[in-house]
């Protein structure tokens, strides 16, 4: 079942405040806009939501992200700085910091890399995995929780042109 726009749902911000462009530029069609919009506006929240799931553990998004970027590589769960940065699209000095914090709370560790002797390895510790884990299982309840409202093949629907969307946005690897 796909949603349509109907004139008699609650209007958001959104409609709030694109409301005049309709008759203010017609030749705008700004119908694309209303849906970029309400994506630009989303974002915002949803960090918010996550940042407050992962503060209950210490962590911010940005180290979840580190950590998860090491948790779903197959054990021993490790990952050049490297590798890191251009999954998590960081700079060099962006990953380091973060690796930086994990460290030193007992989460990553860094190894010699045994191909190259001049780089390093990092690899997720005992204590990130369990940490890890607990954070990413507690955000699953919390986005569970937001979408309740939505049925399965509405949320199936809504993921499937989001990756369309991502897939025009992002070069495939």
């Amino acid at each position: 079942m796909m949603l349509q726009y109907d004139a008699g749902m609650a209007h958001d911000t959104t409609d709030r405040m694109l409301s005049g462009w309709d008759e203010a530029r017609p030749d705008l069609e700004v119908g694309t806009l209303q849906v970029i919009a309400r994506l630009a506006r989303i974002g915002p929240h949803l960090a918010r939501r996550q940042e407050a799931v992962f503060d209950r553990f210490g962590l911010n998004r940005g180290e979840v992200g580190l950590l998860a970027a090491l948790r779903i590589v197959e054990p021993p769960h490790q990952l050049s700085p490297t590798r890191l940065a251009r999954g998590l699209m960081l700079s060099s000095a962006g990953v380091t910091s973060r690796i930086d914090r994990l460290e030193r709370r007992g989460f990553v560790r860094r190894l010699a890399d045994p191909n190259d002797r001049r780089g390093v390895i990092i690899e997720l510790t005992d204590e990130g995995l369990a940490v890890v884990d607990a954070a990413v299982a507690a955000n699953t309840i919390s986005d569970r929780e937001l979408l309740h409202t939505f049925e399965p093949q509405e949320i199936a629907s809504l993921e499937a042109l989001l990756r369309k969307l991502l897939g025009l946005l992002e070069l495939p690897d």
